[in-house]
């Protein structure tokens, strides 16, 4: 079953995991009590068989409230605060992706008796979210989970705005015409088993082809777009507009290579947009060809074919020999972790762990948890609290306890990169995946006074006929005033749920618990 995520409520992480355990009392630890408003929450009728988490600490590091803080909670995505961390820490807030192209070959004047190399550096974006200030721009509802939630928008940037820039810089550096070929070297890493989704060296557009359908008069045809537009990809649509009010439903089907996809079913007159997503099955194949057009739109001729397989075998060596003729900067990683915690971006997570292999000269992705191991340990954090197999917290395995959460959140405090941390992370009623929660100020007091990640792991219960959500999380800080904040955690496993929108609502219970908790929190520190 595919994991769940949707606007500013819950994170996503794809696991089937159901966990079913005893109910206990929110909080029964030491510490105040969670107050009467949080325990009416956690009995809910979908909480029956659940058991609940909840961690308060202050700026000081006293304990207000604790709950089960000792034991693992299946994280969700929650547990890309672990993952993004560790990779900020080890590449550095401010480390920027240089992807070059390579001449290899001769040269006389214009023409390259050769091919031309583009080594991958693991750019998650590739210039296709970088804004005119140089910061990455997302969406609320990112178009990574288009085919999951509804309401996924688009941010505005060409997707091949990376690749269409090295493209210009190999014709300034005076080549027009290649005599060789075009190849993408990915040897920078080699993908786990581990990491679903499966990062790879070079990625475009999120190694997604955007399909958006819009609505015409019932009866017709509905109108298609599509991007980025790469050979030999081709889209049809045999989506059909029905009366307004109607039913939208649109399901996305691709060949095997992913390069012929189809879309049915139908939308409602007068409805928005709607996106949808399918993936690029070969993204080295798909990389080159996108430079190989982009360099003909530039006026470079490449005299080989422009479709077909990327020709790896023409890589000798190690990377990096040739004459540089281009090379495309990226923002700093920040601006990365802000996108990956804001939209609960899995791709992005999974990749932290193997630019962290690389840190450490390996080519093998595992080898990114020792540097996150050792990023753990300096933050203070007993490792035997954090059991992850992957850096989005989708797998099977994933545990950590809500005191590490703590922990980890209160060693960003005392670094000179906490304000930033603390605003890349989700705002309760303001951005990310907590925007559409608490957004009415006079309200909800709470409104932009949380910042946290959360998570949801969710699955079919086949038995029952629900979904099974195996773990909902949320954890981060409260604004306490006069500068102060307190970290917090609050987790259920094993609630159950009739639908989409019950999960929805769970998210919105957390939501609501974070909410009391802030007020309560500016409450304490005006006494």
């Amino acid at each position: 079953m595919r994991g769940f995520g949707w606007r500013a409520r819950v994170g996503v992480a794809v696991a089937a995991v159901t966990v079913v355990a005893s109910a206990v009392p929110a909080a029964a630890g030491k510490g105040d009590g969670p107050g009467a408003d949080i325990v009416a929450i956690t009995k809910k009728h979908r909480y029956a068989h659940a058991r609940w988490g909840l961690l308060e600490v202050d700026e000081k590091g006293r304990t207000l409230r604790s709950g089960n803080a000792g034991e693992f909670f299946i994280p969700g995505s929650a547990a890309k605060l672990f993952s993004v961390s560790g990779t900020w820490r080890t590449l550095g807030g401010g480390h920027r992706f240089t992807t070059p192209v390579l001449a290899v070959g001769r040269r006389h004047g214009g023409e390259l008796d050769g091919r031309l190399e583009l080594v991958a550096q693991g750019d998650l974006s590739l210039g296709g979210r970088t804004g005119p200030h140089g910061t990455l721009e997302y969406t609320d509802i990112d178009h990574i989970y288009a085919n999951d939630i509804p309401g996924a928008t688009l941010t505005p940037q060409n997707p091949l705005a990376g690749i269409d820039e090295l493209a210009r810089q190999v014709r300034r550096s005076g080549i027009t015409d290649v005599r060789g070929d075009v190849v993408v070297d990915s040897r920078l890493f080699t993908s786990s088993p581990g990491l679903d989704p499966a990062p790879t060296p070079l990625i475009v557009n999120d190694n997604l082809v955007d399909l958006l359908t819009t609505p015409t008069s019932a009866g017709r045809p509905a109108r298609l777009t599509w991007r980025p537009h790469v050979a030999p990809y081709r889209v049809e649509s045999h989506v059909r507009t029905v009366r307004r009010g109607g039913t939208t439903d649109i399901d996305v089907a691709a060949s095997p290579d992913g390069t012929r996809i189809t879309l049915t079913g139908t939308i409602a007159a007068g409805a928005k947009p709607v996106l949808r997503v399918s993936q690029v099955r070969d993204p080295d194949a798909f990389g080159r060809t996108a430079l190989v057009e982009a360099l003909g739109r530039a006026g470079v001729t490449v005299h080989a074919p422009v479709t077909g397989p990327n020709p790896s075998g023409l890589l000798r060596g190690p990377a990096g020999r040739g004459q540089r003729v281009a090379a495309y900067v990226s923002p700093p990683y920040a601006e990365y972790a802000e996108v990956i915690l804001k939209v609960s971006h899995n791709l992005g997570a999974n990749l932290g762990i193997c630019l962290m292999a690389v840190h450490t000269g390996s080519h093998r992705c595992e080898a990114g948890f020792g540097p996150l191991t050792a990023f753990v340990r300096k933050a203070g954090v007993d490792p035997r609290q954090v059991q992850l197999l992957d850096g989005r917290g989708g797998n099977p395995v994933d545990r950590i306890t809500s005191a590490a959460f703590s922990r980890l959140l209160r060693f960003w405090e005392h670094t000179p990169e906490a304000a930033r941390f603390r605003r890349a992370l989700p705002i309760l009623g303001v951005d990310g995946s907590l925007a559409g929660s608490c957004t009415r100020p006079a309200s909800c007091p709470a409104h932009g006074k949380v910042f946290a990640k959360p998570g949801t792991v969710a699955g079919f219960d086949a038995v029952n006929n629900r979904l099974a959500v195996g773990g909902q999380t949320l954890a981060g800080y409260l604004d306490a005033g006069h500068g102060r904040r307190h970290t917090f955690f609050i987790g259920v496993n094993g609630a159950s749920a009739p639908d989409i929108e019950g999960v929805l609502a769970i998210g919105e219970d957390l939501n609501r618990i974070a909410a009391l908790l802030q007020e309560r929190a500016a409450g304490r520190s005006r006494m």
